[in-house]
């Protein structure tokens, strides 16, 4: 018996560009975009490692590109940003090709439900039976929490506090349970008595580490962030962003600490305590000097 004849797939009957051809044939680049990725997503002609992901494999990237657009808007750095921006789109269209390919939904779905919750949301904008007017943007953003809560309790949420995903960013997750607690009353009246609450947070850390009681000291310091999450919030100051911007600021010091020794001929790591204080302050008064 000769060998078997080999069936030709469609690898070997359509060329590299005839598949290039077909993605740019759709006039409008979205359009382009999601062909593409349906192309990188197709048995034999596509990419093995496109093939190969799922929801879970692609989650990690999806919220490093997030944070990628957010670094490029606290740069100012506009053409990076419309570069990540693309990033963060390729991740939407992904999930969504997954989802098509799994049978679940498609990106047209996707931006379907996107256009009805928008709407849905600002009845002071479009026709809706909810009668409502806003003349500002906290208007608008009481009316889109109030009906955002609308919609979560009809998906059956225990608690209010329910409805904030757990996948937040810990910062991020933090101020919105709270947010919500706060909707319903639990609130403090002033940031006086949260820094009191601090204060005392503060002398149960002290007897946390008094202990040794290394579960205790997790705990305590996760109340004393807890405290501090508080303060911005009632502050109206995003912690995530003011936790970002106070690394940053470390980093320029610290960066300008190192500097500092190089000048002098020194090993950062080999200079005490004392000696990296006194640099310190100069770094800040250098960094100062140059804003």
């Amino acid at each position: 018996m000769g060998t078997p004849e080999r069936i030709p797939s469609e690898k070997d009957t359509v060329s590299k560009q005839d598949i290039l051809d077909r993605v740019l044939a759709h006039p409008a680049a979205v359009d382009r975009l999601i062909a593409l990725m349906k192309q990188l997503r197709t048995p034999v002609t596509g990419c093995p490692w496109d093939l190969e992901q799922d929801f879970e494999t692609i989650k990690p990237h999806t919220v490093e590109e997030a944070y990628e657009v957010a670094e490029a808007i606290e740069n100012n750095d506009m053409d990076g940003l419309k570069d990540e921006l693309g990033d963060l789109l390729l991740q939407v269209v992904f999930h969504a090709q997954i989802a098509e390919d799994k049978g679940l939904f498609n990106i047209d779905d996707v931006a379907g439900f996107c256009v009805r919750k928008m709407i849905s949301r600002h009845p002071h904008v479009f026709p809706s039976a909810q009668a409502a007017t806003a003349q500002n943007g906290e208007d608008v953003m009481t009316l889109w929490e109030s009906i955002k809560e609308t919609e979560k309790k009809a998906q059956t949420a225990e608690s209010v506090v329910d409805q904030v995903t757990s996948n937040l960013p810990a910062l991020l997750y933090a101020q919105k349970v709270h947010k919500k607690a706060a909707r319903t009353g639990f609130d403090w009246s002033s940031p006086e008595q949260i820094l009191d609450k601090m204060e005392e947070e503060i002398a149960e850390m002290r007897d946390a580490l008094a202990g040794g009681n290394r579960t205790e000291m997790e705990d305590e310091l996760g109340d004393m962030i807890t405290v501090c999450v508080n303060l911005g919030r009632f502050l109206d100051i995003d912690c995530e962003t003011a936790a970002r911007a106070a690394t940053k600021k470390f980093k320029r010091r610290f960066k300008e600490m190192e500097a500092i020794a190089k000048e002098k001929s020194q090993d950062f790591k080999s200079l005490d305590m004392d000696t990296r204080e006194t640099y310190w302050q100069e770094a800040k008064k250098r960094l100062a000097s140059r804003s």
